[in-house]
């Protein structure tokens, strides 16, 4: 599956951000990648991050500290909306996880298809991911 957009979870974010974290080469990995895809293919692949996931991995994207992971993932950012959070609300209840997780599932509900979560956690995606309209072109990839 060739993915329209890449969601990242906290984690991924946070190995993205610290160089020496223990999954930053495998996340850098597979965004160098899309970007490799993007200059192909004039930017089909879209890196989404959830304003909660920013806000919990401490992704500040006017520090200059993260100068180096704003240019590499290039992330649109998916704001949380009134109508996007009662939907993670449903999504949270349902399938019982965090806050976090459930924002980062209605993301990938919204975005473009096919898409492909990047998580630590495939336990919960994976049961929110059963929960989501068009959930066959949803791919869950461990980091």
């Amino acid at each position: 599956m060739r993915p329209a957009a890449v969601v990242l979870d906290n984690e991924a974010v946070q190995a993205v951000l610290d160089p020496h974290h223990p999954k930053h080469r495998r996340v850098v990995a597979l965004l160098t990648e899309a970007n490799r895809r993007n200059l192909r293919r004039a930017g089909r692949v879209v890196i989404i991050v959830p304003t909660a996931v920013r806000v919990e991995a401490g992704w500040d994207r006017t520090d200059p500290a993260g100068a180096n992971a704003n240019r590499l993932a290039r992330p649109r950012d998916h704001v949380l909306s009134a109508a996007a959070a009662d939907r993670a609300t449903k999504l949270r209840a349902a399938a019982q996880v965090s806050v976090v997780d459930a924002c980062v599932a209605e993301a990938a509900e919204a975005a473009p298809r096919p898409v492909v979560i990047v998580t630590s956690d495939t336990h919960d995606m994976t049961r929110l991911r059963g929960l989501l309209a068009g959930s066959n072109q949803v791919r869950i990839l461990s980091v």
